[in-house]
């Protein structure tokens, strides 16, 4: 039986990027592993050891704790799905007062320095020991720990599911359960999202309760659907990708919008744009946003300066949204907002453009930053991103500061099923500033 021949992809443009790959040199189809997703190998983990001293010269407790960071010296990160492994020891001498060890794992919003500045939305126990012998406790191999009183070198292996979801309240009688956000913090954002990991160890009523508390980072597990079978097909061999009048089904035409404004000060001119970007709206950080746009008009001299790949400003929008009691009497809830734009597209002229008096057309891409936080929500704190066309930047054009188009998108942390998305255009300078800590420098990794 004859296999159909493959869906015939555009031209390779002049521009930099991959080299073209002719029809002949494609490698064959197979039924088997064609979409195969990369295989993505996890480094060793790292080991994070605190310390605290029971006021002689050897520590009293002692918290290991095995993490996915770059290295002992970043913060403790954990990936969704993952545990929270390490090894608690202590040395308990005779007549220790220890009454109970819990582990504690929290999450919290914070907006300010002061106490009332903080949201606590999750906040996970776990009982390791406890002197009541009807205590759930956590098996250890010390013999130490199987009396009501704690006597030696105890250690504990710890291996602690973390959560994934948050239920918080949202008004009178009612609740909502939020998928955990990621570790948020920035220097210039007011706002950030902070996870620690804290071990307490109570004792009695006379004597002082110890712990051993640190930081960490989270990364939840989200990724976008497939993209269209065609544009698999390109990722997989090497092509350029199929347009939006080759692929409807790959891309979202959005609603025609006119950008009007005046050329060389005095002529009144107007232009016809329809935007496409690819299908799902949903892209992995560290990948592309590709999209497509038509520009039509009347004037062919209006239609070469506006289609200047450097005329044309798609920029991807991101809005932290939160809010904080103001200092007012009335404790009025205060909404904050900042807008900061994360990349702008890199456009290029087809090889296969349809060429007319009235039109021209420009592919592109937005590249997104490997270590972009990712779309998320808890409570009345957000991240949420949007493509927006923004006005022509062009010589001897002139036109209000509105932008003429905007949808939303969502960035997700993870790759979706297929192949990876090929970034096509040159590598570009970053034109955000980084903002990261070194938390970040681990979600690089993957």
């Amino acid at each position: 039986m004859d296999v159909p021949s493959p869906p015939r992809y555009r031209r390779f443009s002049t521009r930099p990027g991959p080299a073209p790959v002719s029809a002949s040199e494609l490698p064959a189809y197979t039924r088997r592993n064609t979409l195969a997703q990369p295989v993505v190998v996890r480094r060793e983990s790292t080991e994070h050891v605190y310390h605290v001293a029971d006021g002689k010269s050897r520590p009293g407790i002692t918290l290991k704790v095995y993490s996915s960071a770059k290295s002992s010296k970043s913060l403790p990160t954990f990936f969704e799905k993952e545990n929270i492994n390490g090894q608690l020891e202590i040395h308990a001498e005779k007549g220790d007062s220890i009454q109970a060890i819990t582990a504690i794992i929290t999450g919290r919003i914070i907006t300010g320095a002061h106490s009332d500045d903080s949201f606590t939305f999750l906040s996970h126990t776990l009982p390791i020991w406890a002197k009541s012998l009807d205590t759930p406790r956590v098996p250890s191999p010390s013999e130490g720990t199987s009396r009501t009183k704690l006597l030696g070198h105890c250690v504990w292996p710890l291996s602690i599911p973390m959560p994934r979801n948050a239920t918080i309240p949202t008004g009178p009688g009612e609740s909502r359960t939020f998928h955990l956000p990621e570790t948020f913090l920035e220097r210039h954002t007011r706002v950030s999202i902070q996870y620690d990991f804290t071990i307490l160890i109570s004792r009695g009523k006379l004597r002082m309760d110890s712990q051993i508390k640190t930081a960490f980072g989270y990364v939840p597990s989200t990724r976008p659907d497939a993209p269209s079978l065609y544009r698999q097909l390109a990722y997989q061999q090497g092509a350029s990708l199929p347009g939006p009048s080759s692929d409807p089904e790959g891309w979202k035409t959005l609603r025609p919008v006119a950008a009007r404004g005046v050329m060389f000060k005095s002529k009144k001119v107007e232009v016809r744009c329809t935007l496409s970007i690819a299908k799902p709206l949903c892209y992995t950080r560290g990948s592309v946003i590709p999209c497509f746009i038509s520009i039509e008009g009347a004037d062919p001299l209006l239609l070469n300066l506006l289609s200047s790949p450097n005329a044309v400003v798609l920029s991807l929008r991101r809005r932290v949204r939160f809010y904080n009691k103001t200092t007012s009497s009335r404790q009025d809830v205060a909404w904050n907002e900042t807008v900061d734009d994360m990349g702008s597209a890199v456009w290029w002229t087809p090889l296969d453009a349809r060429e007319s008096p009235g039109s021209r057309q420009l592919e592109g891409e937005i590249q997104l930053a490997k270590d972009l936080r990712p779309t998320s929500e808890m409570g009345h704190f957000s991240i949420s991103y949007s493509v927006v066309l923004c006005p022509f930047n062009a010589d001897h054009f002139v036109s209000d500061s509105s932008a003429l188009l905007s949808e939303p998108v969502e960035i997700a942390t993870m790759y979706g099923k297929g192949p990876r998305p090929h970034a096509y255009s040159p590598p570009a300078y970053d034109p955000v500033p980084r903002q990261a800590d070194d938390f970040y420098a681990a979600v690089r990794m993957y």
